[in-house]
């Protein structure tokens, strides 16, 4: 028996033409790698759990919206009945093996391109290339501009050659990326001043940071010279900037992929992506695309950018798998202003292969009943519907990425 995948699963029926449009492969354009290796159950919670630690003593966290989604649609992925208990489905996983695991489910996705923000070097998680390899997909890399910062800060070198290097070595790694990637909503947060700081400025600021260079980057100062310094490189070399917005993480903190703690969670206003309106204005001239990540619960604020600025787009992120069943309500929330010339398909899974498969199979299936419903209301005619459901699968994505 093959597979089940999760462009099998619409719930609703629809046109042909439409069904065709939501079953092709997707681009999923923001995504973080999985973990290579087999988990304990307490490990594979935390990868599904939002904030990345442990349920509550006497909990678990297959008690959420994503938990049952695992054990109803993944679990038949991999050779079981829907609603397999957790213990049975982590037995079963355990018997395939992480590499089996992925490869199904990964592939299960439905998914032709992944775009991979590796973050820091974790060795537990894929590369994009190994994404691409299990997932029977392409691969790129989305560089994260908070990593390289990291990297050159710990280098050892002069305050006054941290402007330079670090200009050096956004540019080589966006030599072989297809976006660059902040996670300043989570170190400082999105309002900051949208102006370019003076060279004077970073000079001073960078020899604080170089006294503790393993610190987490927080100072304003700095976080706008990096941010400037990618739109550089960005506009030279043709590549979006993508910004984390939203109260999702963006993986567990033990992993370092957002700076520790619990991130947004007391700040979330700070991650509101209506506060990048400044910077967003200061770069229209410059024809440099801004992709806003995730969003959620800000993705009407984000929706709006889309709609008011030609160089801004959208995801619905993490928030797609979270909301499992609600999935619908999130995409129909987005499709009441985002132009749809504008909206992307992005995963934003991280750690779990699980997260991959279920975002592609809830975007599937909450687009197919936002469809089926604007097409019984006589707004949108099937063409339209197909028409968008492929903008937003894919075309879009191929034609900002350049795929």
């Amino acid at each position: 028996m093959p597979e089940p995948r999760s462009h099998d699963m619409l719930p609703v029926p629809l046109p042909d033409a439409v069904r065709a449009a939501l079953l092709a492969p997707m681009v999923d354009q923001h995504c973080c790698g999985v973990r290579r290796d087999d988990t304990t159950r307490s490990g594979f919670e935390q990868l599904i759990g939002e904030g990345g630690t442990p349920a509550p003593p006497g909990t678990t966290h297959f008690d959420t919206p994503a938990g049952a989604a695992i054990r109803r649609w993944c679990a038949p992925v991999l050779g079981l009945e829907p609603h397999a208990s957790p213990t049975v489905y982590l037995s079963r996983r355990a018997e395939l093996g992480a590499a089996e695991v992925n490869r199904r489910l990964l592939r299960g996705a439905g998914v032709s391109a992944f775009l991979v923000d590796t973050g820091p070097d974790v060795p537990a998680l894929l590369s994009p290339a190994e994404m691409g390899r299990l997932g029977s997909a392409a691969a790129d890399e989305i560089v994260r501009l908070e990593q390289a910062e990291q990297d050159v800060a710990e280098a050892g070198l002069p305050a006054a050659d941290y402007a330079g290097m670090l200009r050096d070595e956004l540019a080589d790694r966006a030599a072989r990326a297809a976006a660059l990637k902040s996670v300043a909503a989570h170190h400082c947060g999105l309002g900051f001043d949208p102006s370019r700081p003076s060279r004077g400025s970073v000079i001073a600021a960078a020899g604080r940071r170089l006294a503790d260079p393993k610190s987490r980057l927080d100072d304003p100062v700095l976080v706008r010279h990096l941010l400037w310094a990618a739109v550089d490189v960005a506009r030279e070399r043709g590549l979006p900037l993508q910004f984390h917005c939203g109260l999702s993480g963006g993986g567990p903190s033990g992993w370092g992929l957002s700076g520790g703690g619990l991130p947004g969670i007391g700040a979330g206003h700070l991650t509101d992506p209506a506060l990048l309106t400044g910077f967003v204005r200061a770069l229209a001239p410059l024809g440099v695309p801004v992709v806003l990540l995730h969003c959620y619960p800000y993705h009407r604020q984000a929706a709006h950018l889309a709609g008011v600025f030609p160089h801004v787009y959208v995801d619905a992120g993490p928030a797609v798998a979270h909301t499992a069943a609600g999935s619908a309500h999130v995409l129909r929330e987005l499709l009441e202003l985002v132009p749809f010339h504008k909206q992307m398909y992005g995963s934003g899974c991280h750690g779990a292969a699980e997260l991959c498969f279920l975002a592609a199979l809830c975007h599937r299936r909450g687009l197919a009943r936002v469809l089926a419903d604007r097409i019984a209301e006589g707004e949108w005619s099937p063409a339209d519907a197909a028409r968008i459901a492929h903008m937003i699968g894919s075309g879009n994505a191929r034609r900002v990425y350049r795929l």
